[in-house]
């Protein structure tokens, strides 16, 4: 692992500058005063940043976005944050706000890394199983024990790859097996013996197993773990060199600490927050990425690009409009993605065609490939405990906020008419 001085030379900031931007610089502030952010400085690139106005948002953009992360930030959603907003391949807004921690001054920077929680199960586990898909080497009509024989419970006999990832696999959300699990192997014999909590099938209803389970069998499929495998043919070949899971201690510096736990020693920082994933060692496929905001937001114009990025191909076309569409009625989940749905954190004027995710420490990330744009906030709202949700309103407001910017284009509020 590179260290934090090599990172900001050799990869985080000249991604920033393909984007089109040069990272800013914030400061602490106090909870009754405003935040403010230098603006970003521009220049041409081969992807290129841009002043709001030159892609179609209001001029006023940037200093909305400041004034709802502000406000944010004063009233509890978390101690600092970051965000980028991206449209028509043009890197718009990329400012951080706040400080590191509740016991901890030092300002976030556009560099900080966070703990992405369940942006994993798209940013990582559903991305390597697009690729092995379009390699021919994953079917999702087949069935989970075709790839893994010891899954071999009789009511699971008839779950397919298509079910994990449409969250309709019959297993159930959540259960603490940290506290008496680790590893790859006990945590699948324990999903393999637990009770279904309905019919595979019947229902989709959010599970962290079924994408741990993807992760076993990305795991057989490719013979790689699945840090190794997206490490080499995603965030290698783009760049993402602030995008890892388990990172190195010589960068703990950079990481947003997230909640504190007494049962690992206090405030969690440079480990994963979610203790399943950390009972796994740190490698999830439901959970334990680290990325930055400038890091995703390469990530996210690889797909509005339809899969390429610099010249590098990642997925199809094809592949990207399949996999994040809406698979299924009376369901918001696409492949692995969310699409937009009542009260969701891609407020009210994200089309029907969107995609996102969101994760537990305060993360997320909504695509829009109608108005040809993405918005990514981080934070970590967990950091000193999870007892708040004062980032759930955040998330729209700022999502909402960017939309009504948008200036050649009509306003359509999606969501009442679901």
């Amino acid at each position: 692992m590179k260290s934090s001085g090599s990172l900001r030379r050799g990869g985080v900031l000249p991604l920033i500058c393909l984007l089109g931007a040069c990272a800013p610089v914030s400061r602490p502030v106090s909870p009754v005063s405003p935040i403010t952010s230098p603006r970003l400085a521009f220049h041409d690139s081969l992807v290129t940043g841009a002043s709001p106005s030159a892609v179609g948002f209001s001029a006023s953009l940037n200093r909305e976005i400041d004034s709802i992360v502000a406000n944010g930030i004063r009233e509890g959603a978390a101690p600092g944050a970051t965000v980028a907003v991206g449209r028509h391949g043009r890197l718009v807004h990329l400012a951080a706000y706040g400080v590191m921690a509740r016991t901890d001054s030092s300002p976030v920077s556009v560099n900080t890394i966070y703990d992405m929680a369940s942006l994993t199960k798209v940013v990582a586990t559903s991305t390597a199983a697009m690729i092995l898909e379009e390699e021919g080497k994953l079917d999702l009509n087949r069935t989970v024990a075709s790839y893994i024989p010891e899954f071999n419970a009789p009511d699971k006999s008839g779950i397919t790859v298509r079910m994990l990832l449409t969250h309709r696999g019959g297993l159930e959300a959540f259960a603490p097996l940290y506290r008496t699990f680790r590893g790859r192997e006990q945590y699948l014999q324990q999903i393999n013996a637990r009770p279904l909590k309905y019919a595979p099938g019947t229902q989709a209803i959010y599970s962290d197993w079924e994408m741990m389970l993807m992760q076993f069998v990305i795991e057989r499929v490719t013979g790689m773990t699945l840090d190794r495998f997206v490490a080499e043919r995603v965030f290698g070949p783009l760049g993402m060199t602030g995008t890892m899971f388990n990172p190195d201690s010589t960068i703990t510096s950079r990481v947003a600490p997230t909640e504190f736990d007494s049962t690992r020693g206090g405030v969690v920082r440079g480990f994963v927050h979610d203790e399943n994933a950390w009972a796994l060692g740190g490698v999830s496929g439901h959970a334990g990425l680290f990325s930055t905001a400038p890091d995703l937001a390469v990530f996210a114009q690889m797909l509005l690009n339809g899969g390429t990025y610099k010249g590098v191909r990642i997925l199809k076309p094809s592949t990207i409009a399949r996999w994040t569409a809406r698979q299924d009625p009376g369901s918001s989940r696409a492949y692995g993605w969310d699409t937009p749905s009542g009260q969701s954190s891609a407020g009210h004027y994200f089309a029907a065609r969107s995609f996102g995710h969101t994760g537990f420490t305060g993360t997320s990330l909504w695509i829009d490939p109608e108005r040809n744009l993405f918005v990514i906030l981080l934070t970590n709202r967990v950091n000193e405990t999870r007892q708040n949700s004062r980032h759930v309103p955040l998330r729209r407001d700022l999502a909402d906020a960017v939309q009504r910017s948008i200036t050649d284009a009509p306003l359509i509020d999606w969501e009442v008419r679901q």
